[in-house]
């Protein structure tokens, strides 16, 4: 089992910034690659960023390539999502997950084994 927590959520004006992260536990955090989905009311969840076992790919669903940055400390055990000039519609409940370093894809949830419980973002207009 892994254990998943989320914090650093929050309410942010537009364009503003938020770092969130995500502490694992359990098994041997370099064994997964991790994923940070969110999910917006009466929205299906989807896809933010996703990175490799060792920080060395990294991953982003297209309209947060150039604002949101994904990364690990595999010696903290924790994965950052740090998100720039966010915007109204960047409000969600954000999840981060686990998934095998063998996984074929990062980009679909049903792929991952393990869930954080989520943190809240909202972003004022």
């Amino acid at each position: 089992q892994v254990q998943l927590v989320e914090s650093g959520g929050g309410l942010v004006q537009a364009g503003g910034s938020l770092r969130l992260s995500c502490a694992a536990s359990g098994r041997t955090f370099s064994n997964y690659a991790m994923g940070w989905f969110r999910q917006a009311p009466g929205k299906e969840r989807e896809f933010v960023a996703a990175i490799n076992w060792n920080g060395g790919s990294t991953y982003y669903a297209n309209s947060m390539k150039g604002r949101f940055t994904i990364s690990r400390d595999n010696a903290k055990n924790t994965v950052y999502l740090e998100m720039n000039s966010l915007k109204p519609e960047d409000t969600a409940v954000y999840y981060c997950a686990a998934v095998k370093r063998s996984s074929i894809s990062y980009y679909y949830p049903k792929l991952y084994d393990y869930w954080g419980q989520g943190t809240q973002v909202t972003v004022s207009s």
